[in-house]
Parts: C-alpha cells; sequence; structure tokens
C-alpha cells in the first residue's frame, strides 16, 4: 500500500466518531454458560445493517424485525436465538431504543436539536 494511500485510511478511521451506546437493563438476564448479561448496549445501525429489513416494520416494533436487527447493533453481541428467546418486555424496551434510532434529532423529545 503507497504512503498516500495508508494516510487516507488513517484520516478516514480517525474521522469515524465512536458510536454512542444505549444501555438497556433486562428484566431477565440473558444466561450464557457462566455469562450472565444483565444490560444490552445498543447502537445506531448504520444504513448497511438495515439491509433486508423494513423501517416501517422497525419502526412498528414488529418482533421479527426486532429479532433480526438485535444480533447487529448489541453489545455485547447475542445470537439469533438469545434475541428470539429474549422477555417480551426486554424486547420491547429495546425495540423502543430501537425506534428513537430512526427518528432524526430535531423530531425526538429526548435530545435537543
Amino acid at each position: 500500500m503507497s504512503k498516500s494511500a495508508v494516510s487516507a485510511v488513517a484520516l478516514a478511521t480517525s474521522t469515524v466518531a465512536s458510536p454512542v451506546l444505549h444501555p438497556v437493563p433486562l428484566d431477565t438476564p440473558i444466561l450464557r454458560g457462566d455469562l450472565t448479561i444483565e444490560t444490552l448496549q445498543l447502537r445506531k445501525p448504520g444504513s448497511g445493517e438495515l439491509r433486508g429489513l423494513s423501517l416501517v416494520e422497525l419502526g412498528q416494533l414488529k418482533v421479527d424485525a426486532l429479532i433480526k436487527i438485535l444480533p447487529r447493533i448489541t453489545i455485547p453481541p447475542i445470537t439469533d436465538a438469545e434475541a428470539a428467546n429474549l422477555d417480551p418486555a426486554d424486547l420491547l424496551a429495546c425495540g423502543a431504543e430501537i425506534g428513537s434510532f430512526l427518528l432524526q434529532k430535531s423530531k425526538r423529545t429526548d435530545v435537543p436539536a
């Protein structure tokens, strides 16, 4: 790789903002072997991570759409099976955060414009 290409890559990676994480405490923790996940951190998905999903279905908090997007945006990452087995109250809490990601800042009430 040329020196200019290396500089371009360094510049591109240094200007990317770190994601803002939204914590979602779980009523029913996820048990994975010896690990207990009590809180999921959700990050705003990029457009590419929304491939194969309907924005309308995400906005309507459709269960299938939420189960598909959660493994793509959770920290720690959860599996498809873990997303499908979430307590309904926890799935709704995650869905509320995801729904807020779909709104422009000027339309949200929790973020100053």
